[in-house]
Formats: C-alpha cells, structure tokens, sequence
C-alpha cells in the first residue's frame, strides 16, 4: 500500500514539473531574439522572469506570450493594439473573439485554389514561347511564384487568372499588354475593395472597431458577420461587372460601324475618382443623396472660375502691352 502511494505520489510529482529556460533558450524555441525578448518585457508585453540568483528562468507562459505575440504581428496587428489586446486577455476579457475575427478576415476571399506549374509545362502554354521578361513580369505581379527548391517549377495562385492570359495570348494579344492590362485593372479592383470595406466599416463594423479591443461577444459576432458578407463583394462586382460589359459591348460596336457614333460618345460623363474622405465631408455637408451633384457643381464652377481668370489675366496683359510707349 505504502509503495503504491508512494508511486502515485511520484507520478504527481512529475506532473506538476514546469518545464524552465534560459533567455537563450527561449529564444531557440518562440524563434524570436534574445535582444527581441528583452524589448517585449521593457514595453510591457512580456512578464518579467524569475530571478533565480545571478540568472533570470523563464517558463511556459513566457513561450505562450511569445508566441501568441508572433501570431498577431503576423496578422497586422502593431505592438501598441497587441498590448492593449494581451492587457485584456490577461484580465479575463480573452482573446479567442479576437483571434477568430482575424482568422476570418485572413481567410480565403475565393473558392479557387492554387495549382503548380513547370517552366516547360508554361512556355508550352504560351504556345511555345520563352519570354523571360514576361516570366519576370508574372512573378512581380504574383501571377506566378517560385517554388523555394525546387528551379523551374511555380506555384500558380489564380489559375483562373493564368488560364485567361493563356486565352488572351493565344487570341493574339502579346505578354507585354497582358502584364500592363493587369496592373491597370489590379489598380481599378483595389480601389472597388477598398470603398467596399470603408462602406462596411461605416455601416457594419465601426461599431466593434472602437478604441480598445472589441469584447469576446462582439469580436464573436463580428466574425460571424464576416462569413456572411464575405461573398458579397465578388457577387455586387460580378453583377455590376455584367451590366457595364453588355453596356459597353453594344455601344462599343455601334462605335465601330457609325463614326457620328464615337464623337457623342466623348460629350458622356466621364467617371473619376476622389478620395474616400472628400467624398465623406460632402455626404456630411449635403447628404449622400445629392453628394454626386455638389461634386460637379463645385468642379463646375472651379473650371469656370479659372476660366474668368485666364480671360482676366489675359486682358490686362494686352492693356499693359498696348499702354507701353513705342520707341521713337
């Protein structure tokens, strides 16, 4: 009996051992910098250690923080917002929320998945052709990405998006046109992703995207809200994207078979871009309704405006000129 008690006793004994390190081995095992460890504990973000004599013992939590740290800097979060979040994690308000509306929004945007592909396998895509400036084009503009170790073999991210390049070259448009038409329409779909997400935010989510972290409910919430709007930018674009073609398809070919057609076609409006914060202080000026009317009534009258004043300008430089005295 007493032998058993004493194993039992044993076996807790073991349990309740906590693994300890020394700086240098905790920075081996979260990956970060013994000069890096030091910094997080001066800024608050990391417990001190034990002090132990002459040297400083650093246990699981230690790692635990440092890692969960790592995994937030990973997620765009700054040092200060970090803080404030471990602040609130370590008064009991968690951090799970948090992690899962990150993981969220982190998440794929798009069902498709990424594929590879040999060198060989696309030059003969691209009927042949060795094009290593388009290669190098590709690569910068993400279309293709180097598979570490493995030379000559790529990782497509979209290939849909390789699959209409090949389509596109094929029907005769060169590479070079391909990369430039990208980067455009890249720059165009940015900016479609970034007015959607400051639409959202002022409607949806500026309510849990305050000041300090939002709390475990709402950040819950959130994510769930998330899932659901998430396919709704790709469908409004698709949509939108639809109607303009069909538009511009049938006026685009009137064009073609009547001239008369493409000298109307330059009096339409033109669209332009402003900033998001212009266009937030004339909705608060003038509400949102006639926001686009007060646009290009103020664009209006600047043209007209600098118009008088060339007309002005002008006139009395002619006065001046005929007023000089000619020489005898």
């Amino acid at each position: 009996m007493r032998q058993h008690a004493r194993g039992n006793t044993h076996k807790a004994t073991r349990r309740t051992v906590s693994v300890e390190y020394r700086i240098e081995d905790l920075a081996h095992h979260s990956g970060a910098t013994v000069r890096t460890i030091r910094a997080y504990q001066d800024r608050g973000l990391l417990p001190r250690p034990e002090r132990r004599g002459r040297a400083n013992v650093y246990g699981e939590a230690h790692l635990a923080r440092l890692r969960q740290i790592a995994d937030l800097l990973d997620r765009g979060y700054t040092l200060a917002s970090i803080k404030e979040l471990l602040e609130a994690w370590d008064t009991g308000r968690g951090l799970g929320g948090v992690l899962g509306l990150a993981a969220e929004v982190d998440g794929p945007w798009t069902d498709e998945k990424a594929d590879r592909i040999t060198r060989a396998e696309l030059d003969a895509a691209f009927g042949g052709v060795q094009d290593e400036a388009a290669v190098a084009d590709a690569i910068a503009l993400g279309v293709l990405e180097p598979v570490p170790g493995r030379d000559g073999e790529f990782l497509v991210p979209s290939p849909q998006e390789l699959s209409v390049a090949v389509e596109l070259h094929a029907a005769g448009v060169p590479l070079s046109a391909i990369s430039g038409h990208l980067r455009e329409l890249r720059g165009q779909v940015e900016h479609i992703a970034s007015r959607f997400l400051e639409f959202t935010t002022e409607h949806i989510f500026g309510r849990y995207l305050g000041d300090s972290p939002p709390t475990e409910a709402d950040a819950a919430e959130a994510a769930s809200l998330v899932r659901r709007l998430r396919p709704l930018a790709q469908q409004s674009v698709d949509a939108e994207l639809a109607r303009a073609m069909r538009l511009f398809a049938t006026r685009h070919l009137r064009q073609r078979l009547d001239p008369k057609q493409a000298r109307r076609h330059i009096e339409e409006p033109q669209m332009v871009t402003v900033p998001a914060s212009t266009m937030r202080a004339v909705k608060a000026l003038v509400g949102e309704a006639g926001a686009g009317a007060f646009v290009a009534a103020a664009v209006e009258r600047e043209v007209q405006a600098r118009t008088l004043d060339s007309l002005a300008a002008t006139h009395k430089k002619e006065a001046i000129v005929t007023q000089m005295p000619s020489e005898a």
